[in-house]
């Protein structure tokens, strides 16, 4: 049974009206509202066709709050599943859309293109304006790449399409149509050449999404409201259907999300908001903002309540995090002070008696280190770390919270290196990557079959399976360094065995001949299925490189993926293929194969391993001992003079950010004012800042008992984030209080 804690049972006295919670992390703030959906049903006499509308931001999400819910109805003796709904925003907008197609402008069979198929569309349309007009990427590149081919070519097309991306998001948020674009950009005085590039890829992105009579899940959004707004009944009947509107995460709401939330409770409606500002690390480039759910909680009217005890964490821990709290309202960067991207309540411990206790504080367990690792030093003090705190506790969690997919990737390396047992919550396990490497290199020998070096790394794929026996890697490296040494490798699929085939024998004693020949046969077969469609080529090629059943499983995944990928892209070869599966097995892009869980991460179901996963994935979780790693100024900057910014591409000119510049040249299209480049990318800088700082209380937040912070030096440019700085001083100082004020022993 729900014990409520002091200042939840004020939440859960809420009746009707507006209500809204800042809660902290460890609240409880999920089943706080899991239990008020369950008072509510209770004690409110539905009639036929009514409900309770719980609103949340992910799908796992979805599946956590019905079982809670229906957990507490059952012990109150009601029926479970009946008489509320639990939807994801997007979910409750195709409700709304599905239920008016017509008021909303839709065909009734109007379909949704997922994520993958709009990215599909959106390159199609990119690529088709690069090829329109070559000679825009001088306008953005910096001098060096101006006429390199290369940056001219696949690096402009990549930013472009991230720009473009953002651009169209904003739009839509905007209510804008590519045919308001026109009529704007004709009335616009003066020049918006990024405005002008994004609105034409914007009108060619919606007649692909017209002519397959399809939406994305921003038009959801945008069109949902706009049925709420053109039938008045309708949204009539939907107050009378959700008598009560229930809202979790909603430091992630958008304007557009909080007025379809808004219309639908309604003057005089009951609506409950509940979130952590201070836990909003999805903004950037979004259209969310927290500032939304802050200013709602203070907005007349609306009965403003916090849930600040939280039981997650050690005293010591929660102190830290309020001291990250501190910091920023008096941040020394001014801008940023004035965006207050942390702000109160504090976290509190949980009173006496409560049923989660605080962890016992042991203050020694957390350390922040200054010393400034390189990459790889920092990664083998951590695993050994792990190891000794395994050791002592094989029945804990423990995780390393990563700022990129890529840095995971280097870290389970190590963890593998030393022997210790870990789980991946990234976007795809090692197990999946290295098929989908094993693929790519494959393809990138098949698009240029005359680079002997592709060769070579043809040739250690083929013998993968051999990697633990030392005799047969020895050989395989011989093998390789005198396949990349080949001047015509051509003669190695010739009908007859070239003198070089005989000499690389002569050089291993002879032993790989056989192999040789073997392989050579097999990479003929290859090259002569290279003109078959993706799919059945990746097949032909699982079936020759891989044994265990798990590996040919993930091929086939793989072999349907770019099969997908080639009806939404009929233009891409073998090196865009190829290109594609190494984002993959770099982490750059997600892919779930077999065995990859995409449901709710549950750390307590890997006791005595290590968790490897990014701070974002983190977000919800918590470990008994926590790793924050690469603490730097380039993954948490703080808009100082050194700091580096990943908005910023080395390749484009006066380190603009051109979504950032892209987004303020719409603002002053909308408007109708100046537009002054430069100012928008350095704003992005601060908003980034901001948003790193919320991801770093993130971060300390997940740890329960232990917590180490280290940095590194990357590429040996980085230096220390300034709020570690700032950290490690106020606890070293703490720390001396402390032992001034110990007994004497």
């Amino acid at each position: 049974m729900f014990k409520p804690r002091p200042k939840q049972a004020e939440v859960l006295a809420y009746r009707h009206g507006y209500m809204g919670v800042a809660a902290v992390p460890g609240s409880g703030k999920t089943a706080t509202l899991s239990y008020l959906a369950a008072q509510l049903l209770a004690e409110t006499d539905l009639q036929d066709g009514q409900e309770i509308l719980i609103v949340t931001l992910v799908n796992s999400a979805v599946t956590n709050f019905a079982r809670q819910v229906n957990e507490y109805v059952k012990s109150d003796g009601l029926l479970p599943g009946y008489g509320y709904r639990v939807r994801t925003l997007h979910g409750l907008a195709n409700d709304i859309v599905r239920g008016r197609p017509t008021a909303a402008g839709l065909d009734d069979q109007f379909t949704i293109v997922d994520e993958r198929e709009s990215n599909g569309i959106l390159a199609d349309a990119v690529d088709a304006w690069v090829r329109r007009d070559a000679e825009a990427p001088d306008e953005y590149l910096a001098p060096d790449y101006a006429r390199k081919g290369y940056y001219r070519t696949q690096k402009w097309t990549e930013a472009l399409t991230e720009t473009a991306r953002n651009f169209i998001k904003q739009a839509k948020d905007d209510l804008l149509t590519p045919a308001d674009f026109r009529d704007l950009l004709a009335a616009y005085q003066g020049e918006l050449p990024l405005a002008q590039i994004c609105a034409e890829i914007y009108a060619d992105y919606d007649r692909a999404l017209a002519y397959r009579g399809a939406v994305d899940f921003q038009d959801l959004i945008r069109l949902a409201l706009k049925a709420l707004r053109e039938e008045p009944d309708y949204l009539a009947s939907l107050r009378r259907k959700w008598v009560y509107i229930l809202e979790d995460e909603a430091q992630d709401s958008s304007r557009l999300q909080e007025e379809i939330l808004r219309a639908l409770a309604g003057e005089g409606g009951n609506w409950v908001r509940v979130g952590d500002p201070n836990q909003a690390i999805f903004e950037t480039f979004t259209t969310a903002d927290p500032k939304y759910l802050r200013a709602f909680i203070v907005s007349e009217g609306v009965d403003g309540r916090e849930l600040p005890n939280s039981g997650r964490s050690a005293r010591s821990i929660q102190r830290l995090a309020n001291c990250l709290i501190d910091w920023s309202l008096a941040h020394p960067q001014r801008t940023i002070r004035e965006r207050a991207p942390l702000s109160r309540p504090y976290i509190q411990p949980t009173p006496p008696g409560d049923p989660q206790p605080n962890p016992q504080d042991d203050p020694a367990a957390v350390i922040l280190y200054d010393e400034d690792f390189s990459a790889t030093k920092e990664a083998m003090m951590i695993v050994e770390s792990c190891k000794r705190w395994l050791a002592d506790n094989p029945d804990g969690t423990a995780a390393i919270l990563v700022a990129r997919n890529t840095r995971g990737s280097e870290i389970v390396k190590f963890l593998r290196q030393a022997g210790l047992p870990y789980v991946e919550n990234l976007n795809s396990s090692s197990s999946t990557r290295a098929v989908v490497g094993a693929l790519a290199r494959l393809l990138a020998y098949l698009a240029d079959p005359k680079n002997a070096a592709k060769l070579a790394e043809a040739y250690r794929v083929w013998r993968r399976d051999e990697r633990d026996d030392p005799a047969a890697v020895a050989e395989i490296k011989a093998v390789s360094e005198a396949l990349k040494r080949i001047k015509q490798v051509e003669d190695l699929v010739a009908p007859r065995l070239s003198d070089w085939l005989e000499q690389v024998s002569e050089e291993a004693d002879g032993k790989p001949y056989q192999d040789l020949q073997t392989f050579r046969e097999l990479v003929g077969a290859w090259l002569r299925a290279a003109e078959m469609p993706i799919n059945q080529l990746i097949l032909t090629i699982a079936g020759d490189i891989f044994r265990d059943v798990g590996d040919i499983a993930t091929a086939h995944m793989v072999a349907l993926y770019l099969a997908r990928l080639a009806e939404t892209h009929p233009l891409m070869r073998l090196p865009e293929f190829a290109a594609e599966l190494f984002d993959i097995a770099d982490n750059r892009r997600r892919f779930v194969g077999l065995g990859d869980d995409e449901g709710q991460f549950d750390p307590d179901a890997h006791k005595g391993m290590v968790t490897v996963t990014t701070l974002h994935k983190a977000k919800g979780l918590e470990w008994d001992r926590v790793y924050l790693i690469s603490i730097n100024n380039y993954d948490f900057p703080s808009a100082d003079a050194n700091d580096s910014f990943i908005g910023e591409k080395w390749f484009i000119r006066d380190e603009l950010n051109l979504s950032a510049e892209a987004l303020a040249q719409l603002a002053a299209l909308k408007a109708g004012r100046p537009y002054h480049e430069g100012a928008a990318s350095l704003e992005a800088r601060i908003d980034y800042a901001a948003e790193r700082l919320r991801l770093l209380y993130v971060g300390i937040t997940r740890a329960r008992k232990a917590l180490t912070i280290t940095w590194n030096t990357g590429r040996g440019a980085s230096t220390e984030a300034t709020p570690l700085v700032a950290l490690r001083t106020w606890w070293e100082s703490e720390r001396q209080k402390e032992a001034v004020h110990e007994p004497q022993r």
